[in-house]
Parts: structure tokens; C-alpha cells; sequence
């Protein structure tokens, strides 16, 4: 009676301890957000299931099909990509070893050996007829495990499954940054070209006006100072051309080594006209935007895991105990499976360390200090990424007013250039005042280019900072983490 008395004091005892979570209660900061964004400007606000794409696809938006291309060989051939998943893949092996801890761990031996002893070893007696010369066959298997009683190994493999969580976010923020960098070079590209078209333009007037000129000082009409300015002003255009041919070059290189090309043998071929607009993007509310930044998710599954870490040190505190089982059969013969030659062992141990200088009260600290580092490194990414969108709705709302100026600048000075030409043909002003005229004409055309550029490059950045169409339910779970497959939020994480 005293025996099941104190197995079932043992029992309740096991059962207490092993619900004991040394782990502080998980509560990440709470931000009060506004209703609505500050520089919404043209830019709707989105239905709670609204998103930019349906396969989160954000770029097709442009309606640029070689856009479309390069984005899709990005996603499969990018090495910087590629490296982002391999990490992802070891997270997630790191998440399944601690998760192993909680198991028992079975092994199982076998072994054959003949054996010899020296006729002089220590301690034989010279007269003895003790073989010394045997052989020793033995099968065996060994089971240990450690009960967790301070949910030590759980925290453990919590901590390892939130960091695979946060290497996930990692991958799509990686992905995210990497899009919109090729989106951002393709326009700059595409805005080259444009500039290239107007410099072109650009240099064909100039040239009929340099033959102007040149008939009219061989005419004796107007003095050699007039050729002079009009040649000068055509050999500045020339080498604007040839510098943004070498601007267009670079960027088309950064372009090829985006989608894993050698730039050698990477091309694009020019347009002469900027078809890219700025689409109607969904800005949301602010309070979405937490759920839609896989940067934000990441940096909160990290302050999770050091939350559960600080369980794992306070751990340490308390006694570690193992049970453990071997088992077997030895025999100098093969005739292993007999009882008489069967061997076993039970055991368990506890260890507490006494005296350790220290240590553990520091790992606590140390554990303190790192959730507190990835609280404050949480609160940080968030108020960037609410700049970041801020930056650009600002910015799309600003320059699609600029644009609409400075295109109103460029027709004037156009017609200025015109009525300048006009008037020096007929004699009646200099040359100064045309040559004036072609470069505030030229200035404001290229201007004109670059402001649509940065609309669209303006629009990425939004789109970059709203998360891409990414949401925090494309997160895997930590028993997701653990499940393996071959490709990894759309990148091959099998090489």
C-alpha cells in the first residue's frame, strides 16, 4: 500500500513539473496607428481583402510584358535569391534538432573482435593456463531520454521554430527587395532610352542650325562667333548622348546580374518612347501595414524567440534529470540469444550545478538584454516602414503635380526655341538668344523624362513599402517549419 502510495505522489509529482513554462508571458508592443495614411494623395484606400495582385505578382500592374519576363527569370535564377532560401532550409533543420530533444533517442550496436593479452601483463600469475586469446561478439541497444520538466527543450525548439518563421519573412523580404530593385533599373532603363530620344531630337535640330549659321557667316550675314556657339552647343549634346549611352550600359549590366545573365550576353533592346504609367495602387490603413511587411514579421517572430529563450535560461536554475536504458547480449561465440548472456542497465541522474561563478545568472541577463534589443529593433522597423510608406505616397502625390508643370514648362520652351529660330533666320536677333533658347528646351524635355521616371520608380517604393502584396498569412506555423519541401515560397531550396 505505502509503494502505490508513493508511485502515485511520484506520478503527480512528474505531472506538476512537466506543466512548469519558466518562459515570461509573450506581449509584443502595442502602437496606436491612425484611421488613414497623411499623404494619401491619388491613392485609394483599400477593402481589408484587397491586395496589389492576386499571386502577389505587383510588377504585372506596369503592364510591361519584358518586365514580366525579367521579373519571373529573377525569381528563378537570382544566386542572392537563391542564397535567402538556403538559408531559410537551414533555419528550418536547426528548428527540427531542437525539436528532436523532446524524443527519446534510441541507437542500437553491434560488434566482433578477437582479442589477445600479453603472457606478461600485469597481475598474471606465470603459472596461469587463463586463455589469452578470445574473441568477444555483442549486440546491443541504448535509449536515454530527459523529461522536460522545465520546459527547457520546449522553449528551445520554440525559439529555433520562431527564428525558421523569421528566416522565412527574410526570404520574402529578400524577394520583395530584389523585385523592386529590377522593376526600379528596368524604368531607369526605359527612362534612358526616352532620353535618348529627345537627345537625338535634340541633335538634329541642332545641326540644321548649325548649317544655318554656317550659310550665314559664309554669307557674311552673321559673324563666326555665331557657328561657334551653334558647334559648341552640338558637341555638348553629342556628349550628353554619349554619357547616357554609358549610364544606359551600366544599368542594363545591374539589370543582367539581377536575373543570374552575364551581362556580355545580356540585352535589352531600346524604345524611343516612355509607355510606363503609374498604376492606382490600394494604400490601405495604417493598421493593415503591420500584417503586410515581411520585414515587420520578422523582427517580431525574432523578439518571440528571444522571449522563449529567457525560459530556457531560467531553466538552468533547476535540476537537469535523464533516464536511461541499455541492453544486450555478449558472448565469445556467436550464441548471442541466450539468456545467460543477456546484460542490461537502468538508470537515472539529476544534476544541479552548485557553484558556477555566475554563469548562470549572467545567461539570464544576457537573455533579458537580447528580448529587449528585438523589442526595440521591432518598434524601430515599424516606424520605418510607416516612412517609408508615408515617403511614398508623398512622393507619387507630388511628382504627378510636378510632371503636369514641368510639362507646361516644356511647351513654352519649345515655343521659345521656335520663335527664337524664327526670328534669326529673318536677321532680326542673334544667335545668343537661340542658343539660349535650345538649352532651356533641351533641360526641361529631359527633366520632363526624369519626373516620370521617378513616378514610376516613386510607385515601386510604395509598393515595396506596403509589402508587395505579401501578407503575414503566407507565414508558415511552426509545425510548418518543419515540413520540408522542395521549393520554398516559390524559390528551390532543394539544390
Amino acid at each position: 500500500m505505502k509503494r502505490c502510495t508513493r508511485a502515485l505522489i511520484a506520478s503527480l509529482g512528474v505531472t506538476l513539473l512537466s506543466g512548469c513554462e519558466l518562459a515570461p508571458v509573450y506581449d509584443p508592443p502595442h502602437f496606436i496607428l491612425p484611421e488613414s495614411y497623411q499623404g494619401s494623395g491619388p491613392f485609394q484606400v483599400a477593402r481589408p481583402d484587397e491586395a496589389l495582385s492576386p499571386r502577389g505578382d505587383w510588377w504585372t500592374l506596369f503592364g510591361d510584358e519584358q518586365l514580366n519576363q525579367l521579373e519571373d527569370q529573377l525569381g528563378r535564377a537570382n544566386p542572392t535569391l537563391q542564397a535567402a532560401a538556403d538559408a531559410y532550409a537551414q533555419a528550418r533543420s536547426l528548428a527540427a534538432e531542437a525539436q528532436s530533444g523532446l524524443s527519446p533517442q534510441v541507437s542500437a550496436s553491434a560488434g566482433v573482435s578477437e582479442n589477445k593479452e600479453s603472457v606478461n601483463r600485469l597481475f598474471r600469475s606465470p603459472t596461469s593456463r587463463a586463455p589469452i586469446r578470445e574473441a568477444s561478439n555483442q549486440i546491443g541497444a541504448a535509449a536515454s531520454w530527459e523529461p522536460d520538466f522545465w520546459h527547457a527543450l520546449r522553449d528551445s525548439a520554440h525559439a529555433q521554430k520562431r527564428l525558421a518563421q523569421a528566416s522565412a519573412a527574410d526570404l520574402a523580404t529578400a524577394r520583395l527587395s530584389l523585385q523592386a530593385e529590377l522593376a526600379n533599373d528596368y524604368v531607369a532603363v526605359r527612362g534612358l532610352d526616352a532620353q535618348l530620344a529627345v537627345l537625338r531630337q535634340s541633335i538634329a535640330s541642332y545641326q540644321t542650325a548649325v548649317e544655318v549659321a554656317r550659310l550665314r557667316t559664309h554669307g557674311e550675314i552673321a559673324s563666326g562667333l555665331d557657328l561657334a556657339r551653334a558647334l559648341s552647343q552640338l558637341d555638348s549634346a553629342q556628349a550628353q548622348e554619349t554619357e547616357t549611352r554609358l549610364q544606359r550600359d551600366l544599368m542594363q549590366h545591374a539589370v543582367a546580374v539581377l536575373v543570374g545573365a552575364m551581362p556580355s550576353t545580356f540585352s535589352i533592346a531600346p524604345m524611343n518612347e516612355f509607355r510606363l504609367v503609374p498604376p492606382q495602387l490600394p494604400a490601405g490603413v495604417p493598421s493593415e501595414l503591420l500584417q503586410r511587411r515581411p520585414d515587420i514579421a520578422s523582427v517580431e517572430r525574432q523578439m518571440a524567440a528571444a522571449n522563449a529563450s529567457i525560459g530556457v535560461s531560467r531553466a538552468a536554475f533547476y535540476p537537469n534529470v535523464t533516464f536511461s536504458l541499455t541492453g544486450g547480449f555478449q558472448d565469445s561465440g556467436f550464441n548471442l540469444l541466450s539468456l545467460p548472456n543477456s546484460l542490461w542497465s537502468v538508470g537515472a541522474g539529476a544534476m544541479l550545478p552548485l557553484f558556477d561563478g555566475g554563469l548562470r545568472r549572467a545567461q539570464l541577463r544576457h537573455s533579458w538584454a537580447q528580448y529587449a534589443q528585438t523589442r526595440d529593433n521591432y518598434r524601430a522597423t515599424v516606424l520605418a516602414a510607416f516612412q517609408e510608406v508615408e515617403d511614398g505616397l508623398s512622393q507619387t502625390q507630388r511628382l504627378a503635380t510636378e510632371d503636369g508643370q514641368e510639362h507646361e514648362a516644356s511647351d513654352q520652351a519649345a515655343q521659345a526655341l521656335s520663335i527664337s529660330t524664327m526670328l534669326y533666320k529673318d536677321g532680326l536677333d542673334n544667335y545668343l538668344s537661340v542658343s539660349v533658347a535650345q538649352v532651356q528646351a533641351l533641360a526641361t524635355q529631359l527633366t520632363e523624362v526624369q519626373i516620370r521616371i521617378r513616378q514610376i520608380q516613386a510607385a515601386i517604393a510604395l509598393v515595396r513599402a506596403l509589402g508587395g502584396g505579401w501578407t503575414v498569412q503566407a507565414l508558415p506555423d511552426e509545425k510548418q517549419t518543419l515540413q520540408y519541401t522542395k521549393a520554398d515560397y516559390g524559390v528551390s531550396a532543394n539544390k
